[in-house]
């Protein structure tokens, strides 16, 4: 396919892929005139180190365009007009995420489809899931695991590319018409806000902690050190392949190491208990090398843990008992409006309450506070009452 061309495949929707500043001028052109936008991203980051926009799908008007990130075009005035938008999408969490880590995005306003479905309490909510039971389309599942920064984009994956938005109008509407029914469009529109804000934390940045995983708070000095220096070097051999660490070895095999070196196994014998796989003898003595350092380490000289947040105390015995009576309440009210109960409170926001109450309206939306302010615990608690 000759680079801008538009193309149908069966089922597939028209598309055109933009990767020259000639291509891109007339899809600027094609946002100035309208308000609303769907929006999807493709990245690669089950294959490389550093997470990486690859592909942008959009939906303008009745015109699928998908931009190819990692042609070199200058996108400034595309993120300048889309700041502008209403946004329809698809478990906007990531890319949002993902894009505000890129320039700085910030959405102006969007509706999520996923957010949507859970609010209906639906018990599939992925995109693939949705679109074959209200348009029998299927989305090809190989693709969404696919390298999208490799090039050329195959015309397998621009297809599946296209069908990421194609369907989300229609999609939109549908839910919104279930929503309304239910007078659940407030609470949509309350979560697509926070969704939004939360964004704008981007993704977590290096932390000299992050070495400290799993079941790691079970180990003991020795372990923590040994932790310490393959975690370090998993990072290490990562950017030098320019993988993800889990394809250098996954975090299972970081803990059997460090919980053997607790058991006092030498250097030797803890490498012959994991496998690199078909790197392995490429990494393996790098890797002993890191064990011997781990072991000859001072484990009082490892990072040391921040120290608590006083809000983070462990609960006394008169919040745990208020934390338990307000999940009885949250868990009644979630069954008579036959919702997930998590998405009116999770376990962390129910501590929370149970050690604030009188800050329920900072720890939960509106409506969620709205469903629990007035149930026994809360009542009996002192809760603030509606504004």
């Amino acid at each position: 396919m000759p680079n801008g061309a538009f193309k149908t495949l069966n089922a597939t929707p028209v598309y055109q892929l933009i990767d020259t500043p000639a291509q891109l001028e007339p899809f600027l052109a094609a946002l100035d005139r309208v308000e609303e936008v769907s929006l999807d991203t493709e990245a690669d980051n089950l294959y490389h180190y550093r997470t990486r926009v690859c592909l942008l799908q959009f939906l303008v008007g009745e015109e699928i365009s998908l931009i190819d990130v990692l042609a070199g075009l200058d996108l400034a005035p595309l993120w300048q007009r889309l700041a502008t938008k209403h946004l329809v999408m698809h478990g906007s969490d990531f890319d949002l995420r993902l894009l505000y880590d890129l320039c700085g995005f910030q959405a102006r306003s969007i509706f999520d489809t996923m957010l949507a479905a859970q609010l209906l309490n639906r018990s599939r909510i992925g995109l693939a899931a949705l679109l074959e039971e209200h348009f029998g389309a299927a989305l090809d599942k190989d693709s969404q695991k696919a390298n999208w920064s490799k090039r050329p984009l195959t015309p397998r994956l621009l297809d599946y590319a296209a069908l990421d938005v194609h369907y989300l109008p229609q999609l939109r509407d549908l839910l919104t018409q279930e929503l309304a029914k239910l007078n659940r469009l407030d609470w949509l529109d309350q979560q697509c806000r926070r969704q939004i804000e939360s964004a704008l934390a981007g993704f977590p940045r290096d932390d000299e902690n992050a070495w400290r995983i799993g079941r790691s708070e079970r180990l003991r000095p020795p372990g923590l050190a040994v932790l310490h220096a393959v975690w370090h070097w998993r990072e290490e051999w990562a950017r030098r392949l320019d993988v993800p660490p889990f394809k250098v070895t996954g975090n299972d095999n970081l803990l059997k190491l460090s919980e053997g070196a607790d058991h006092g196994l030498s250097a030797r014998a803890l490498l012959e208990t994991v496998h690199l796989g078909k790197r392995h003898d490429r990494l393996a003595p790098t890797l002993r090398a890191a064990i011997e350092s781990g072991l000859a380490r001072d484990p009082h000289t490892l990072p040391r843990r921040r120290g608590r947040d006083p809000s983070h105390q462990p609960l006394d015995a008169a919040e745990l008992a208020l934390q338990d009576r307000l999940k009885i309440d949250r868990d009644r009210v979630a069954a008579q409006l036959q919702l997930d109960p998590t998405l009116i409170a999770n376990r962390s926001q129910l501590a929370q309450i149970a050690r604030f109450p009188d800050k329920l309206d900072e720890i939960l939306l509106p409506w969620q506070a709205d469903l629990l302010r007035n149930e026994p615990a809360l009542k009996e608690a002192g809760a603030p009452r509606s504004s």
